[in-house]
Parts: C-alpha cells; sequence; structure tokens
C-alpha cells in the first residue's frame, strides 16, 4: 500500500448535493478518479436531514447497506442519532474519525491524511490527533469561513465554534484554506498557538467551479418549461442560489429589488426555511411584489447551468466564509454580477463585477443602473468573469493542486 497515499476526507454530509463541500469531494473524486497514486475514502451521513442516498447517482458499486464505491472512491456512512439536535454534526463528524481510524488499523495503511472540513470538533481532535500520528497518519484541515459570526447561532455556541476552532488549528499538520483572506486570518489569530506554540502551517487552494457551458441548449424543453412554469422569460430575471440563512442578506435583497423600478424578476433558488420566510414576510411584505419568486430548489446541474447563463444578473450576498462556490459557478456562468462589497467577494471577482453595500438605497441604486447597461458593457464584465475563473478557479487547476499537496514527500 506504500505506493498509494490514502486519502480520507471528513466533513461532507453526502456526494451530488448541494453545499460547498459536497461539491467538492464530488469534483475531486470525479478529477482523480484514473489516478492511481490516490485512493480517496469519504464519510457520508447515512441517515437524517441531508444523508446520502447513493441510488440517485450514476455509476455507483456498492458493497454493503454501509458501504459503496463512486468515482474510484470508498465511500462509507456514518449513522446518527437522530434525536440530538445541533450536536448531530459534532457526534457525526467525531464517529467518522473512529471510523476512518478503524480502516487505517484494518487494512494496515501507511501514511495517510485525513482531511477534515470546517471546525466543529476542536474539543475532541486532541485525542484523534495523536491516535492518527500513532498510527502514521497527518491530520489536514480546512477551517472553512468564520463559522463563529453566522447570525444564526446563540451567544454560547458562537463561543463554542470559536474555541473549536482554534482548537483545530492547533492540532492539524496542515490548514488548507479556500480563501486567501481566510489563510491571513488565521496566522493573525493563531500565531504562536499551534503544537508547540509554533505557527500554523497553511497553504492557499480555493474552491473551483465549471467554465463550461451547460450540456442543454437554449431551446432544450425542459429548460422552457422551467421557465414557463416559475413565470420567467430568458435574459429577463435576476438570480440567487444559495443557502436560505439570514448572513446570506435575503433580507437587504429582496428590500432593495422591491424599492427599485425593475421590470424584470427576482427568481430565488433555495432551500426555503419556514421560519425565515415568514420573518421576512413580516418586515418586507414581498408576496405582494410579484416580481419576488421563489422557485424552490434545482438539483440537476446541467438545468442550473443553464438557468445560470440565462439570468440577466446574479446577486451575491454572502458576507461570512471564504471563497464560495455560489459566487464562482455564477462568475463562471453569468455574465453580469452583482456583489456585496465584502473582502471575500472583491478577492475573487476583483474587476469582473460590481458592488452594492447593506446601507440602504445602494442596491437598490445598483439594480437602476444595471437594468441600464448596454449590451456590451455586460459582454464586457462577462468576459473578465469567465477569464478570472479560467485563470483561477477551473476545477482542473483546484484539482491539480491537491493532488500536488496530498503527494507531497
Amino acid at each position: 500500500m506504500n505506493d498509494v497515499q490514502h486519502v480520507f476526507l471528513v466533513g461532507a454530509k453526502s456526494l451530488g448535493a448541494y453545499g460547498g463541500y459536497e461539491t467538492f469531494i464530488n469534483k475531486l473524486t470525479e478529477y482523480h478518479q484514473q489516478d492511481r497514486r490516490i485512493q480517496y475514502h469519504v464519510a457520508c451521513k447515512g441517515n437524517g436531514d441531508g444523508s446520502m442516498d447513493e441510488t440517485r447517482l450514476d455509476g455507483v458499486t456498492r458493497i454493503s447497506d454501509s458501504e459503496f464505491y463512486y468515482h474510484n472512491a470508498h465511500c462509507f456512512k456514518i449513522t446518527i442519532p437522530e434525536k440530538m439536535g445541533p450536536a448531530q454534526a459534532i457526534y457525526y463528524d467525531v464517529m467518522a474519525l473512529e471510523r476512518c481510524c478503524e480502516i487505517i488499523r484494518r487494512d494496515r495503511i501507511s501514511n495517510p491524511i485525513v482531511y477534515i472540513m470546517a471546525c466543529r470538533i476542536g474539543p475532541f481532535i486532541k485525542q484523534y490527533y495523536k491516535k492518527l500520528h500513532q498510527l502514521g497518519g497527518k491530520v489536514y484541515l480546512n477551517p472553512d469561513g468564520h463559522e463563529w459570526m453566522r447570525a444564526k447561532w446563540s451567544a454560547p455556541v458562537r463561543k463554542y465554534w470559536k474555541l473549536s476552532e482554534q482548537l483545530m488549528v492547533k492540532h492539524s499538520d496542515l490548514v488548507i484554506c479556500d480563501s486567501i483572506n481566510i489563510e491571513k486570518y488565521i496566522h493573525k489569530c493563531y500565531d504562536g498557538k499551534g503544537i508547540g506554540g509554533g505557527d500554523p502551517k497553511t497553504t492557499f487552494i480555493a474552491y473551483g467551479a465549471e467554465t463550461r457551458k451547460s450540456r442543454l441548449d437554449d431551446e432544450d424543453a425542459g429548460f422552457l418549461n422551467w421557465l414557463k412554469e416559475k413565470g420567467l422569460e430568458k435574459k429577463e430575471y435576476y438570480l440567487v442560489v444559495g443557502r436560505f440563512v439570514p448572513e446570506n442578506n435575503y433580507e437587504t435583497m429582496i428590500r432593495e429589488f422591491m424599492k427599485s423600478g425593475s421590470q424584470k424578476n427576482f427568481a430565488i433558488i433555495t432551500n426555503v426555511n419556514d421560519k425565515f420566510l415568514a420573518e421576512l414576510e413580516e418586515k418586507l411584505h414581498f408576496k405582494a411584489d410579484s416580481r419576488i419568486k421563489f422557485v424552490g430548489t434545482v438539483y440537476n446541474q446541467e438545468l442550473l447551468m443553464k438557468i445560470r447563463e440565462n439570468a440577466y444578473g446574479y446577486f451575491h450576498g454572502h458576507e461570512v466564509g471564504g471563497t464560495n462556490p455560489s459566487l464562482l459557478e455564477a462568475l463562471g456562468s453569468t455574465k453580469l454580477n452583482l456583489l456585496l462589497n465584502v473582502g471575500f467577494n472583491q478577492e475573487v471577482a476583483q474587476d469582473a463585477a460590481v458592488y452594492w453595500g447593506k446601507e440602504e438605497g445602494s442596491l437598490a441604486r445598483l439594480i437602476d443602473q444595471a437594468d441600464r447597461y448596454a449590451p456590451e458593457e455586460i459582454d464586457r464584465l462577462g468576459a473578465k468573469a469567465k477569464a478570472r475563473i479560467q485563470n483561477a478557479y477551473s476545477w482542473e487547476f483546484i484539482c491539480g493542486r491537491y493532488a500536488e499537496e496530498f503527494l507531497k514527500k
């Protein structure tokens, strides 16, 4: 087994689903499926919210009810008690690490890398760091974004996230940051707090995005039916795709769109949270504005790409976290992108997008301006956006960087 680098991936719920880590693992295993130098082992959630359903994927070889191969990656399911509430995610990661150790022992794997995504299990990481080192392994970490800043968490939970992040960074052999801003933040906060008081070892590898166009053509029956069903027309809607949570600034985007004079629609592709939706309706009364359209979720990636390509413009309101996959996908597919003016978004898009602030009137004014852009201006921004993705964020490039990192001796 010494000639193959075994890499265990912990932190995603399932492959082929929404979510940054899910998309990342799907692409990483897809691009490396013919690379005999790397063998991936992927932890998946076996039950409950967001759990893995491999019957929805093509090309799966099932070993048992709890194990299967996909993209030549060995995938194993972790079953969790569903009554645990928010602690489920912590239990899931800990049990996944336990299972990684079992597989390493059972198969006598030499020099494994265990790559943990997100900083959920700080209070437990020290024992697994020691255990994996005893097994000849290393622990790599993707710290994600500033989870402790997310609006959905109460003060005690935020405190836990911050402490957990510190402990995870401390007990990692390498921290892989998907944003230059996150890498700077890790050094600013944790230099001098690594193992033995040293500085955390970091590297920057971004998320990726597709640079090709959708395989569906503009007259595809499924796409045209989707538009008709949702009351939309090509190039006559603004779009947002993402998780329906407060820190993605849905309130600001909807309020400002309602203030704008735009004759276009605003299509929102998301998994709706009824409680948050009711709060927004109470504040904004958006149901009275026929331009605001919650259009459900779209899991067909080719259709989603085609919907992005035919949007007049894309809104991006994320303000917490590193390089966001939905922003990369928008830059790869939509010509005109209107982004919240924060460091993470500027780092990714640079001058290939236009920016708005959270202050009242900022986005509404920008929408009214954008509605008047000449086609040449939109084409110019679109060309810059595609070039930005091609040069710095293509999946081929990103997966190549991961192979370099994993195969370093």
